[in-house]
């Protein structure tokens, strides 16, 4: 057997074992890809008037919140923006809401059971398959490890023998055979969407395994690890001193003062013997650029502050992770590069399966009816 046609049967048997999973992910991913438009247009308390005076402290808001759905318990609180609602995630046992309020004046705009949210759904579709997480995260992640194979390997397969045939790799011959036009898309598609349908399927994987993430920025920086980065400061938990005010409050105030320009703030839940996680975004609904910061559970001391001028290349890049994910690196352009080449990605094991289909019927024998006897 040739290397060829030993990669062609490579290439046959994964995507025949994993292109429902590939449809699946490729499709729930083109559609998550416009969420925040789709959210804005459909969903009026994202919005809400920018007034010349500072937002309301996050201890407010969580106080107004949770006025709103008594008896669950606030956690993350993110001021997405100076024209933006503030959302407060609520939790108790496996019910999960959002509060969106009026950051200005704590006004309850909005409470979302994520359970009915239908992008929630298409997440936890991309990521799980709607299945148990570690089931359909295991099944999710194996079936993009596929996907990158099948996409290496048919470059192979599409890469041509000869000059006559490279001129028949570039385009789609529509006046063809259903059969041919099948194939020709197959091909077709799979070449021009290989570059990018790897950075989508990289980026996602590296969103499932920190220790991908850790070794691509480790490359990233020329083979210097960035662990000390990502090292968690500790918190002395015998200090007993308390912080005069909420310590979400001195969180935010504090992150207010060191990133003056950063106009969406994440600031974690405050629990004993973890430090707070807080985050300072430069743009809205883009993940990008962040200032980070940890602060003490009781005293809210600043036990750490990460500016991102300051960081290296490869935390840079494992910062940039999901913006490339989603292609909003590029903004909206790049989210539209991103939506098709889900689709191409998803139209693979469809317009493979029916070439593999065709060939089979070809390859098929007809039934022969045996010869009836001759009557004497």
């Amino acid at each position: 057997m040739t290397f060829r046609k030993a990669v062609g049967k490579l290439h046959l048997w994964l995507g025949l074992a994993s292109g429902l999973v590939v449809l699946i992910v490729s499709l729930s991913g083109a559609v998550f890809v416009f969420q925040d438009e789709i959210r804005d247009l459909t969903q009026p308390w994202r919005h809400v008037a920018v007034e010349a005076r500072p937002a309301l402290p996050p201890s407010v808001l969580q106080a107004a919140a949770v006025q709103a759905k008594p008896g669950f318990t606030p956690s993350w609180t993110i001021y997405n923006g100076p024209d933006r609602s503030t959302a407060v995630y609520l939790s108790k046992g496996e019910e999960t809401y959002y509060a969106f309020l009026n950051p200005y004046t704590g006004q309850v705009l909005k409470v979302q059971n994520l359970r009915n949210d239908f992008f929630t759904t298409v997440q936890y579709l991309h990521m799980y398959l709607l299945l148990p997480s570690a089931v359909g995260k295991w099944v999710v992640d194996v079936a993009v490890l596929i996907f990158v194979v099948m996409l290496v390997s048919g470059l192979v397969l599409w890469w041509p023998r000869n000059q006559a045939a490279r001129k028949q790799r570039f385009s789609v011959k529509w006046d063809a055979s259903p059969k041919r036009r099948t194939y020709d898309l197959h091909q077709v598609g799979g070449f021009y969407a290989s570059a990018l349908a790897l950075v989508l399927a990289l980026t996602g994987l590296c969103i499932s395994y920190e220790w991908l993430m850790n070794g691509v920025s480790t490359l990233a920086n020329g083979g210097r690890s960035i662990a000390a980065e990502n090292a968690e400061p500790k918190v002395d938990t015998l200090l007993t001193a308390r912080s005069a005010s909420p310590v979400v409050d001195v969180a935010y105030a504090r992150m207010r003062q060191q990133s003056p320009k950063a106009e969406m703030l994440l600031l974690g839940p405050v629990s004993k013997g973890a430090p707070v996680w807080c985050t300072a975004y430069g743009k809205s609904l883009h993940y990008y650029h962040r200032d980070e910061y940890r602060f003490h559970p009781t005293t809210g001391q600043l036990l750490l502050a990460q500016p991102h001028a300051g960081k290296s290349p490869g935390k840079k890049l494992a910062d940039m992770n999901y913006d490339l994910h989603t292609g909003l690196i590029l903004g909206l352009g790049g989210k539209v590069i991103a939506f098709v080449v889900s689709l191409l990605s998803a139209s693979l094991p469809v317009t493979g399966f029916l070439v593999w289909r065709g060939r089979q019927k070809k390859h098929r024998k007809p039934h022969r009816q045996p010869a009836l006897a001759t009557a004497v």
